[in-house]
């Protein structure tokens, strides 16, 4: 009993002590520095449509992202993602997790993402060279059980940033809980991300805020079905997701009376709420084989083509089990432009161990 009142003092600590501070900060379409941190590290993830999940069955995929779901069962699994990203753009992760008895479980973990080559000119556009820019984020991840139906975790993260000559530092804590019924199969998690700050900016001087964000996620498996579905809430920091499209603004002023059409108040409100909600659904046919599926409203609305909507905002993803790995791979839509490919790979190293 002792030790979980540690445990809670340290996770409301946390929170006191860099949420707050933090809270002023929420921000999203490109105001904000680090944006690599909210990228699907995950074809799992990727596949149901977000950036986060709140399952509990050990994946430590799922870890990198919610802490709370760090578990014993992880000791000694690693995972390992590469997602071929738009032009020459690559990113992806590597994971390993340890539990110690006394103290808790632990997830290492490497996130990178490179954006390639560039060509570089001085301002009259005479050529010198070409430079490179990438982002790294090293992340230690701690996890508990509090309670056969709640746990809680943390990480912090060690951040990264080059682009040519300009360099960037800083520091950021997740942390998160989680309720879980593993009877039922059934969890909801709650998540801060991106606590923290740019401990060295760019140009020595203009510190931006970090990518915070507050999330919940629910998860539920049906009794009858092997079917689980995931509804994740983003934002919950901040109501209005919408963009003004300055295009779509002049498309709604009738040519003749030169009055704007607008939406009902009740249009209004369900387009901003449909814009925290993404939906997925995973299909367990076999214990080898799952089949994945997701829908990102907020991601349809931003980059779809309006006379080509196509299936932008939607993802999809299977999850294949050979031997002692687990294979994943999906696709999501972002634009009519391509797909991003996600390819995880997890095993844990004491099954090779036993098989010996």
């Amino acid at each position: 009993m002792h030790v979980k009142r540690i445990d809670i003092y340290l996770l409301v600590s946390i929170i006191v002590l860099l949420f707050i501070p933090g809270r002023g900060n929420s921000q999203i379409g490109g105001d904000n520095t680090y944006e690599f941190l909210n990228l699907p590290n995950s074809a799992r993830v990727a596949s149901l449509g977000g950036n986060f999940l709140a399952i509990y069955d050990h994946d430590i995929t799922l870890a990198v992202n919610n802490p709370s779901l760090i578990s014993p069962e992880m000791n000694n699994s690693i995972g390992l993602s590469f997602i071929d990203y738009f032009s020459d753009i690559n990113y992806g992760f590597a994971a390993y997790s340890r539990n110690f008895e006394k103290v808790g479980s632990f997830a290492a973990t490497m996130q990178f993402i490179n954006y390639g080559r560039f060509k570089k000119a001085d301002a009259s556009g005479i050529q010198q060279g070409e430079f490179t820019a990438s982002e790294l984020a090293l992340n230690i991840g701690w996890g508990r059980r509090l309670h056969p139906n709640f746990t809680i975790g943390s990480d912090i993260k060690l951040i990264y940033s080059g682009f040519d000559e300009y360099t960037s530092y800083g520091l950021a804590v997740d942390v998160a809980g989680s309720y879980i019924k593993e009877e039922s199969d059934f969890t909801v998690s709650l998540i801060a991300r991106n606590i923290g700050y740019q401990l060295k900016a760019y140009n020595g001087s203009n510190n931006e805020p970090l990518p915070f964000e507050m999330q919940l996620g629910v998860s539920k498996g049906l009794k009858h079905l092997p079917f689980r579905f995931s509804v994740l809430l983003n934002h919950l920091e901040r109501w209005d997701l919408r963009y003004t499209d300055p295009i779509e603004e002049q498309e709604s002023i009738d040519p003749i009376t030169g009055t704007k059409s607008e939406k009902s108040w009740i249009e209004k409100a369900a387009d901003e709420a449909m814009r925290h909600i993404v939906v997925g659904g995973e299909l367990n046919i076999t214990d080898f084989l799952s089949f994945r599926m997701g829908y990102n409203y907020q991601r349809r609305q931003e980059m779809k083509v309006d006379n080509k909507a196509s299936t932008v905002g939607i993802s999809w993803g299977i999850g294949l089990r050979i031997s002692k790995f687990h294979f994943s791979y999906s696709r999501s839509r972002y634009h009519l432009a391509g797909s991003p490919n996600f390819i995880t790979i997890t095993t844990n190293l004491s099954d090779f161990s036993k098989a010996n």
